[in-house]
């Protein structure tokens, strides 16, 4: 059965549009300019050229100073007790695009914490949309500091252009893919007590280790999850045909750069791209 979507207040949302329109003024928030590329065949995925010049986050290059030790305070929309932060992204897509970051050192390419998804939990009572975790640069992550990202949906609305597909396979009517990954059905949506347990066992699941046996994580991997699902994938490599996928990538959304191979996409589709830099399914 469906999980049934909360209602929520949407403090933190509204918030976030608040602090957004004051950071803009004040150059703090650097919104991306974007526009979508017609391209045939790719749908359900949406493909957008970045029209902006390309944030430094995107550049590849050596060792970058952490823009969230310390945070840029204009960008803070919460503080999360006890140790964490919700922040706005600096140069966002979409309106309100979201970070909780710890407050103090914690490596992207670590762990995820119980004190993490307790601060998601946090967020997710009040503020529902699409999470994704990036866990280091081979799976996307730009920045080292730990940081989980939410885009914020209306209820009803559809996260991502891939959830109908993830709820179509949960429901036995959609094949599976040929990469490594783990996709599961959300008990707890609003509460957020599932998913310690789901990342745990998608982890083991996908040989990424044991976060109570292993120092950190065996792979790179990416996470996403709404109310009603939740997916790990393994990764292989960050960049395919020029094109830079995060975990963005696995929910349907693809960012065409100066160096992207918009000819390969044409060509081969978006679905080559996920299986050339996701780990194969073993």
């Amino acid at each position: 059965m469906p999980v049934c979507r909360p209602v929520r207040a949407e403090r933190h949302w509204r918030r976030a549009r608040e602090v957004s329109e004051q950071a803009r003024r004040q150059g703090a928030l650097v919104p991306l300019d974007t526009r979508i590329l017609p391209i045939p065949g790719v749908e359900p995925f949406v493909v957008r050229q970045l029209l902006s010049s390309t944030p430094r986050h995107l550049r590849q290059g050596g060792p970058r100073p952490n823009p969230f030790l310390p945070w840029d305070r204009p960008l803070q929309v919460a503080l999360l007790e006890p140790a964490h932060v919700l922040l706005l992204n600096k140069y966002p897509v979409q309106e309100a695009h979201l970070l909780v970051i710890t407050r103090d050192w914690r490596p992207q390419g670590g762990w995820i914490e119980a004190s993490d998804w307790q601060a998601v939990a946090q967020v997710s009572q009040d503020t529902g949309g699409l999470w994704f975790f990036n866990s280091g640069a081979r799976s996307g992550a730009s920045q080292p500091h730990r940081h989980l990202q939410l885009l914020p949906r209306r209820v009803g609305e559809s996260s991502c252009p891939l959830a109908p597909l993830f709820l179509k396979q949960l429901e036995g009517g959609q094949p599976g893919w040929n990469w490594a990954y783990r996709l599961a059905r959300r008990s707890d949506p609003s509460g957020g007590s599932d998913l310690e347990d789901l990342y745990r066992e998608q982890a083991r699941a996908l040989q990424l280790g044991d976060p109570r046996l292993d120092p950190q994580p065996l792979h790179p991997y990416n996470l996403l999850f709404d109310d009603q699902w939740f997916l790990t994938v393994r990764r292989e490599r960050e960049h395919g045909a020029g094109f830079s996928v995060n975990a963005l990538g696995f929910a349907g959304f693809l960012l065409s750069t100066e160096g992207s191979d918009r000819g390969w996409l044409e060509k081969h589709g978006p679905w080559a791209l996920l299986e050339d830099v996701a780990s194969p399914r073993s």
